[in-house]
C-alpha cells in the first residue's frame, strides 16, 4: 500500500526547497522513495533529451544537481536529519546523467533505471564511503552521482562484452 509521508512542519510542500528536494513531492511516496522520484524524472529526461539532446541532458543534470546541495541542504536542517528518504533530487539528478550516457531507446530508459537503482541500492565502494564521509546537500547528492557513473561504466562494459560475443 503506497502511504505518504509527512513534510518537516517548518517547511511545506509549495516552499522551492521542499518542491526540490522531494521533485515534486514524489520522495514523499512510501515504500521506496528513491525508487518513484527515479520514475517521476524519466518523463523529464525524456522531453529535455527529446528537445536538446543528450549534451543537454547531461548539462540539466549538473544544474539539478548544483541546486540540489542547497535544497537538500535545507531540507536536512528543516528534517533535522543527515539524509531524509523522502529527498529524491539526486536521483534525479544522478538517472539523467545516466539517460544522458544511454542510447536514446525505450530500451536505454528502462537499463537507465535498473542499472541506476542497482547501484543506488547497493552502494558498493566507493559510494558507500562518500555516503558516510560527506554530509548535508553535498553528501545527499553525491553518493547518488557516484553511482551514476557507475551505472554508465557498467552499462559501457556489458555492451563491449555484448558486441565481443556477439
Amino acid at each position: 500500500m503506497i502511504r505518504l509521508t509527512a513534510l518537516p512542519p517548518t517547511l511545506p510542500l509549495h516552499h522551492p526547497a521542499a518542491l526540490a528536494a522531494t521533485w515534486f513531492g514524489s520522495g514523499l511516496l512510501r515504500p521506496a522513495p528513491g525508487t518513484w522520484g527515479t520514475l517521476a524524472a524519466l518523463p523529464f529526461a525524456f522531453a529535455i533529451e527529446w528537445a536538446g539532446g543528450p549534451l543537454v541532458l547531461a548539462l540539466a543534470a549538473l544544474l539539478v544537481f548544483a541546486v540540489g546541495i542547497r535544497a537538500a541542504g535545507l531540507y536536512c536542517v528543516a528534517a533535522q536529519k543527515d539524509d531524509a528518504p523522502e529527498i529524491v533530487i539526486d536521483e534525479v539528478a544522478a538517472v539523467w546523467l545516466v539517460v544522458a550516457a544511454l542510447p536514446a531507446t525505450a530500451e536505454g530508459f528502462i537499463a537507465a533505471f535498473v542499472i541506476f537503482r542497482f547501484f543506488d541500492i547497493l552502494k558498493p565502494w566507493p559510494i558507500r564511503l562518500a555516503e558516510r564521509r560527506f554530509k548535508g546537500g553535498f553528501g545527499v547528492m553525491i553518493d547518488d552521482m557516484l553511482a551514476a557513473l557507475m551505472a554508465i561504466l557498467a552499462y559501457l562494459v556489458f555492451d563491449l562484452l555484448w558486441t565481443v560475443v556477439s
